[in-house]
């Protein structure tokens, strides 16, 4: 069996930005990408807001948090340096009544916990002038927020990682994983549909919505590791015609309360259109990305209470994308996991479950971090 040093399995944006940043850091190591797909980022990377999160919203101390927040400043730097398009448009997430204000003063003070830049309250008055046709009672302003295209992004992390002699093997999918004398023994069909294998001593494992079925391959209890990926999916309706250009900024109610996602809130994209989304609800499959057209009402509905001038007619299905929660139904709210499993008995396997959102905001912030495992 061939045998390469370091196995990366998942081409979304956490798997290209892992396989740049291991290929910088051991530039001598052999590397290897596995990806099922015939190009990167074809499931959760490409199918969602391409918002740059704050991190206001994640417990102090968690991985979502410490890595929203340094992987947002990265992103910026990133972004800058190697010109993919971005801007730093600022969030509002607004007021309409007390519950809602009490809500906001608890993000702000947990965003201040979790040393978030760029924070601060508006006044009614202030919110009418930045967003003259949102209806609000204040907001929670957070200047750091912003958009980005995700797919130049992901485009050049693979280059990068290309330019370090990382081996890109598209339509290649994982069929199994087993303990070998030296480390790991990776089965997988090739792009001729034939099977083949390779050895290795380390595994990144980014395999997103399928990102539990290695460690179960390995021997890992995954539903009591809480390994086991629930996932989640998301819905978007356009706003159309002139009336995306209403608003300048991303505009948020509060969050849900058990912060399965952040509520129905209008993003914008590059060129200044607006759509809402994302839903956010429990489903059985993976790869059913249709958008339910009797879920107009339900988002008419959200929009409508802090964007009046939004009517039916104004809304129209548009994408939908799928989340890779590692938190079940009604289970308590769950972090990233990143682990090296040495104390599993599985030294060089490297984890990353549950990778959803802030995942494109962390994603360099996670790759360096999942890097700094190997020793």
């Amino acid at each position: 069996m061939d045998k390469v040093d370091i196995i990366i399995v998942g081409a979304g944006v956490i798997g290209l930005a892992v396989a740049e940043a291991v290929s910088r850091t051991y530039p001598d190591k052999d590397i290897i990408l596995l990806e099922k797909h015939e190009k990167f980022g074809q499931e959760t990377s490409s199918r969602n807001s391409e918002v740059i999160h704050a991190g206001m919203y994640y417990p102090t101390g968690s991985l979502k948090a410490r890595l929203c927040v340094e992987g947002n400043k990265l992103l910026y730097d990133f972004c800058n340096e190697n010109k993919v398009p971005h801007q730093r448009i600022g969030k509002i997430i607004i007021t309409r009544n007390a519950d809602e204000e009490a809500a906001v003063k608890d993000i702000y003070e947990q965003g201040t916990k979790n040393n978030v830049p760029g924070l601060r309250y508006l006044t009614q008055a202030e919110v009418n002038e930045m967003e003259p046709h949102v209806l609000a009672t204040g907001a929670l302003y957070s200047e750091t927020t912003g958009i980005i295209d995700t797919h130049t992004l992901m485009a050049k992390l693979e280059s990068l990682a290309k330019e370090n002699g990382v081996m890109f093997a598209y339509k290649h999918e994982v069929k199994k994983a087993e303990k070998s004398a030296d480390g790991y023994a990776v089965y997988f069909t090739n792009s001729s549909g034939e099977d083949d294998a390779l050895e290795t001593t380390y595994i990144f494992n980014c395999a997103g919505l399928y990102s539990d079925f290695i460690p179960e391959q390995l021997g890992i209890a995954v539903d009591q590791e809480g390994y086991r990926i629930y996932p989640v999916k998301g819905e978007y309706f356009s706003v159309c015609g002139g009336k995306s250009k209403l608003t300048s900024h991303l505009i948020y109610p509060p969050p849900l309360k058990d912060l399965k996602g952040l509520g129905t809130h209008t993003t914008k994209s590059l060129d200044g259109m607006a759509k809402l989304g994302p839903s956010a609800f429990y489903v059985d499959r993976k790869d059913d990305y249709d958008v339910e057209p009797d879920h107009l009402e339900e988002f008419y509905q959200a929009a409508h209470s802090f964007l009046p001038f939004i009517e039916r007619e104004d809304l129209q299905p548009d994408m939908a994308g799928i989340r890779a929660k590692n938190q079940a139904p009604g289970a308590p709210w769950a972090d990233f996991i990143i682990c090296n499993e040495l104390a599993k008995g599985l030294p060089g396997l490297i984890n990353l479950v549950g990778i959803e959102s802030p995942g494109v905001t962390a994603c360099l912030s996670i790759a360096k971090y999942a890097v700094s495992l190997m020793k």
